[in-house]
């Protein structure tokens, strides 16, 4: 499949878009509280937060491993014209925000495990154990739940700062990286 014009076909938009706002709704909902929440013994279903955030970030995993499908199969993305070092930096972005939407979903499941934590989604849906994850060796390498929170903000500066860039490229340099992506 060729795509010759300067536009994503309109899944690749659909992905993008979805995932933003996932992301950030997922970001915001994120109880900052968590680990004194559960320590202090309260249910984690009884907080909607929570199961919001954990909900979303499931979300997160399954459009993002939709899009690597998609990726392999979608037509040509537009090629825009760019310095060397931009298309770089370009590359390194878009790679560590594809690391980030992987790695913040299988830390939070890490954090849970380990921690024997329960998984509450809405609708009532809870797995009380993982015990693949419970019993397992990465539990002692890292404080997950850090971790998690860490990545969380990572992904939120980075994703903050490929919008300044997309709105450079719109504003400065006149191209149309940034329209490339609208819908």
């Amino acid at each position: 499949m060729q795509n010759d014009s300067y536009q994503y076909d309109k899944l690749s938009k659909a992905f993008h878009w979805i995932t933003a706002a996932v992301v950030i709704a997922a970001f915001v909902l994120g109880p900052g509280d968590f680990g004194s929440v559960i320590d202090s013994g309260v249910d984690p279903a009884t907080r909607m937060d929570i199961a919001w955030h954990e909900s979303l970030g499931i979300t997160v995993f399954v459009l993002t491993f939709l899009r690597l499908l998609w990726l392999a199969l979608r037509p040509k993305p537009p090629q825009h014209q760019m310095s060397t070092w931009m298309h770089g930096i370009s590359r390194l972005v878009h790679f560590v925000l594809w690391t980030l939407l992987l790695s913040l979903p299988m830390t939070a499941l890490l954090a849970l495990g380990t921690e024997g934590n329960p998984l509450t989604l809405l609708g009532g849906i809870r797995i009380n154990e993982l015990p693949l994850l419970h019993s397992s060796t990465l539990g002692g390498l890292a404080d997950w739940g850090e971790v998690h929170k860490f990545l969380g903000d990572a992904i939120i500066w980075l994703a903050g700062a490929h919008a300044l860039a997309a709105l450079f490229h719109h504003v400065k340099m006149k191209d149309k990286v940034l329209t490339s992506m609208l819908p």
